[in-house]
């Protein structure tokens, strides 16, 4: 990709870092490079985990990124902003309060900071056939899809790859329907969980 201006540019180094350490994702985006498509245009969102999503959004506000919803969950929240032309963004972190005791977000944020990102989402037009085709390539996913066959969102993660032994990254894959453009909070908790389990059988 060549980015053009401030906020193509912001995000696509993101991109190149996460890519550089989630071999999933490598193997997508060279995929799709072999075929002149590139991975940007398939990117459906981007996640980070930070300990103030209000402080850590204010770089891509700046750029052009808008506030669209929050979304919550039992120990975490998330707010989702979006920009034309870029994936969403999607923010999490831990509530402040004892509500976030139990959740995932506060250790890892404290073990790989908040400038980096945990995940992309890749948008896929049939999951069941992606997850075949990667895990033909050695690529391992988490639990099971989130979402039922023909609804409007369908996801799942991969087994996060590791850095020092410690949990740093996954992919996720997202197929969608009906222009639903969304998240939807129990998939989403889901996915979170998914990666506490491991492997699928």
């Amino acid at each position: 990709m060549r980015p053009v201006g401030e906020l193509e540019t912001a995000v696509w180094r993101l991109v190149e870092d996460y890519l550089a350490n989630n071999r999933a994702a490598r193997l997508m985006a060279e995929g799709l490079q072999d075929i002149g498509v590139g991975i940007f245009p398939v990117l459906d969102h981007i996640t980070i985990r930070t300990l103030s999503i209000d402080r850590r959004a204010q770089a891509f506000e700046q750029l052009g990124y808008t506030w669209t919803e929050t979304i919550e969950y039992d120990d975490w929240y998330a707010k989702v902003y979006r920009a034309q032309g870029c994936p969403a963004l999607f923010i999490d972190q831990a509530y402040d309060d004892e509500r976030g005791r139990t959740s995932l977000i506060p250790g890892w944020v404290k073990k790989f900071g908040d400038q980096v990102l945990h995940h992309i989402a890749v948008r896929v037009e049939d999951i069941e056939d992606s997850i075949r085709r990667l895990e033909a390539k050695g690529v391992k996913f988490a639990g099971s899809i989130v979402g039922e066959p023909g609804a409007d969102l369908r996801q799942i993660f991969t087994v996060p790859e590791s850095i020092d032994g410690e949990p740093f990254s996954v992919l996720e894959l997202t197929e969608r329907h009906r222009g639903f453009q969304g998240f939807s909070p129990p998939q989403a908790d889901s996915l979170m969980q998914s990666t506490r389990a491991g492997s699928r059988a």
